[in-house]
């Protein structure tokens, strides 16, 4: 592994970016966990690709803690009666909150997790959102052009795939059965339900992974 790609991978050392992370490593699953991680040095790797400047036009621990926080809500204490995607905001709001993060500061990653499933809406809020939708559809294999082969092979060998997308699906469509308040007409989860409960009973998402450049 090349010094590049070891710097790379650092993430961040902050208290609240440590204890974000011992709770989603504590309360999801490894392949989901995984996912959060990658989609969070994606997303880095972009903003750096497109000149986003740290800082000035995002702030780069928001966009790590909204990365890493994304899939709160297909934890266990993230399984209420909204959306996934708002569960997870809520879960992440009050756990930021506890941290000691500003209102302001807390209403941005709750925004970001809250819209990264919402295509065209989330690109349009902000860079903050922006990035963090990219950086987790980068990790189901979309546009991932800005990332070289060594340092893809990097993000992997440190966080193995071990069939996220399945996984992910999987949690997302067992809550909803068990709720199914959590799958609104229209909704991505709503999707994923119709999709598996039709043969060959295998998600567009999934298939889209699977023949990606990172399978799944």
């Amino acid at each position: 592994m090349t010094e590049t790609a070891n710097s790379f991978l650092t993430l961040p050392d902050t208290l609240v970016a440590q204890r974000a992370l011992a709770l989603v490593r504590s309360t999801e699953s490894t392949p989901t966990a995984h996912h959060s991680i990658r989609s969070a040095l994606f997303a880095r790797l972009y903003a750096d690709h497109q000149g986003a400047r740290p800082g000035h036009d995002y702030d780069p621990d928001l966009l790590f803690l909204a990365c890493v926080l994304h899939d709160i809500g297909l934890t266990e204490a993230g399984d209420r009666d909204q959306r996934f995607e708002v569960d997870g905001a809520d879960l992440a709001a009050e756990f930021l909150t506890a941290e000691g993060l500003s209102a302001a500061a807390v209403d941005a990653v709750w925004e970001a997790i809250a819209l990264h499933t919402s295509p065209g809406i989330a690109e349009r809020r902000n860079t903050l959102c922006a990035l963090v939708r990219t950086g987790i559809g980068m990790d189901f294999g979309i546009a991932t052009e800005c990332v070289d082969d060594a340092t893809g092979s990097a993000v992997h060998a440190a966080y193995p795939r071990l069939n996220m997308a399945t996984t992910l699906i999987d949690e997302i469509t067992c809550q909803a059965r068990r709720r199914p308040e959590k799958a609104p007409l229209h909704s991505l989860t709503a999707d994923f339900l119709r999709e598996r409960s039709t043969p060959p009973h295998t998600t567009s998402l999934e298939a889209l992974t699977a023949n990606g450049r990172w399978g799944d």
